[in-house]
């Protein structure tokens, strides 16, 4: 099945019309034409079985068919993650979390974060096409780029855990993590968490673990993480 993506649409709507460049990939990329079935997703779990009736290459209009809703995950990863430095390796992370099954991101900057910018309009491309390419129905939330500090003063339900390379008396992810619980996990920047960063994840009470006995890189962490979780809510 391929899927298409439109925000606008829920579950009363009956006719919409793609913008223009969808259109366009859609008639004259793919080739489809009237009478073609397309599914169609607006990323908040709904499926559109719909059938163009306009094969315009300007404005690709479709008629709903009939709607499903997929069931929600039955608990929600939040991963707080720092920029690499390398904007692909951020970007490849993106991409791989989403078709893994993670519902939120936040970008972090720390002490040794040497990234402290992020171009979020890409990012989200990134993450709704790999959304579309992995047949996916719920769109990860992507928020906008903060501090460790700031982010520490939120408040957040479920399961709270920091990845750090620090020598301390620390359980691995897997021994300690729950299923079907909402879970936040930090994971800093290429030279780690600060001493004092870490302190103020513990006083926050986040809960330090291990990703395993080898020094990751901040993108593979980051994935270690997001994988370890969808794989224990799947046992």
């Amino acid at each position: 099945m391929q899927l298409f993506y439109n925000q606008d649409i829920d579950s009363q709507t009956s006719e919409f019309t793609f913008p223009k460049e969808e259109s366009k990939h859609i008639i004259k990329v793919l080739r489809k034409k009237d009478g073609d079935i397309l599914f169609v997703t607006n990323g908040l779990g709904y499926i559109f079985e719909s059938q163009i009736t306009l094969a315009s290459d300007s404005k690709c209009t479709v008629a709903v068919l009939s709607v499903e809703k997929k069931p929600a995950s039955e608990f929600q990863l939040h991963l707080a993650v720092s920029p690499t430095k390398m904007n692909d390796r951020f970007e490849w992370f993106l991409e791989k979390a989403t078709e893994i099954g993670i519902q939120e991101i936040t970008p972090i900057i720390c002490d040794h974060s040497e990234r402290k910018v992020i171009n979020k309009e890409r990012f989200d491309k990134i993450i709704l096409t790999a959304l579309k390419q992995a047949n996916e129905v719920y769109l990860p939330k992507l928020n906008p780029a903060i501090t460790l500090k700031e982010f520490l003063k939120k408040e957040y339900s479920g399961q709270l855990f920091i990845a750090h390379c620090e020598q301390t008396d620390k359980k691995t992810l897997q021994s300690v993590a729950q299923p079907k619980q909402d879970t936040t996990i930090l994971i800093g920047p290429e030279g780690d968490f600060s001493k004092k960063e870490i302190d103020l994840a513990i006083a926050a009470n986040f809960k330090a673990v291990s990703l395993g006995n080898t020094r990751l890189r901040t993108e593979t962490a980051a994935l270690v993480a997001c994988h370890s979780m969808v794989f224990l809510n799947e046992m």
